[in-house]
Parts: structure tokens; C-alpha cells; sequence
């Protein structure tokens, strides 16, 4: 079943169990959906990776939010953006753990040929784009820089 579809269901689902927090989590992803598909230029398809391009967003947002309601002392509305983030983060992939992220890196390290800090722009190319999804664009650099080092 296509992500777009699945959040339709959710929000269904949401609505009658009268979840809230889901709910709003829910729209939200429905809302950018819409947004990007009416965006000037736009094809008005979105394919599942665009979807979870969008859902990486809106949780990396809520996320934001959650940090600067704690530094502003209003952990309530923390906890409610930490809440949804964690309904959001329900729609992306698992995530690699250091050690594959590590040996993904080193494969297109040696795929790319690059031995010096002076390729990393060839290999965070390569990179950014076949592990979208599966690992924040900070560690991906982090990790290319320490092999290349």
C-alpha cells in the first residue's frame, strides 16, 4: 500500500479512537503532502520517497520545537512536539546503526576510489543520496570524514 494511502487510513483510525496527538501528527504529514503536490512546478505526484523526504522534515521540525520549548521552560509543549515526533518517526525507515552505516560508507568509499579528505565531496554525493532516509546527512559526515582521515 502507497505511504499516501496509509496516512488517509490513519487518520481515520486517529479520528475514531479519538487519538489526539496522532492525529495531529497525522495531518500534518497529510498537509504536506497536499503542499507539495499543489507547489508551483509540481508533477502533482509524489512518489513513497518524496512522502518520506516530507515526513524527515516534519519531524526534524518537531523535533526543533520540542528544544527550544525546554531552553523557553515550557516542558508541556515539549513533550506534546516530542509526542508527535515520535508518531512521525512511525512512517520513516529504521534507521542504521553506526556499525552498517560505517560499512555502507566504506563500500562506496571504496566504489568511489576516494582516499583522501580532499574526495569527500565525491563520496557525501554518493552517499547523501543512496542512504536518504537511513541516516542523518551529520553522521554520514562525521564517519566519511573519519575514514578518509
Amino acid at each position: 500500500m502507497a505511504l499516501e494511502q496509509q496516512v488517509q487510513k490513519d487518520i481515520m483510525a486517529a479520528m475514531k479512537a479519538k487519538d489526539q496527538v496522532r492525529l495531529n501528527a497525522v495531518r500534518s504529514i497529510k498537509s504536506a503532502i497536499l503542499l507539495a503536490k499543489t507547489a508551483e512546478g509540481a508533477s502533482g505526484e509524489l512518489t513513497d520517497s518524496d512522502i518520506v523526504k516530507l515526513i524527515q522534515k516534519l519531524a526534524k521540525q518537531r523535533k526543533e520545537a520540542a528544544e527550544q520549548y525546554v531552553a523557553a521552560h515550557r516542558q508541556e509543549l515539549a513533550d506534546n512536539e516530542l509526542a508527535e515526533a515520535a508518531v512521525l518517526a512511525e512512517y520513516l525507515p529504521k534507521p542504521l546503526s553506526p556499525e552498517e552505516l560505517e560499512a555502507k560508507l566504506r563500500e562506496i568509499v571504496a566504489e568511489v576510489g576516494a582516499s583522501t579528505p580532499s574526495d569527500m565531496g565525491k563520496v557525501m554525493g554518493v552517499a547523501t543520496k543512496r542512504l536518504a532516509g537511513l541516516a542523518d546527512g551529520k553522521a554520514i559526515s562525521a564517519v566519511v570524514r573519519r575514514i578518509l582521515a
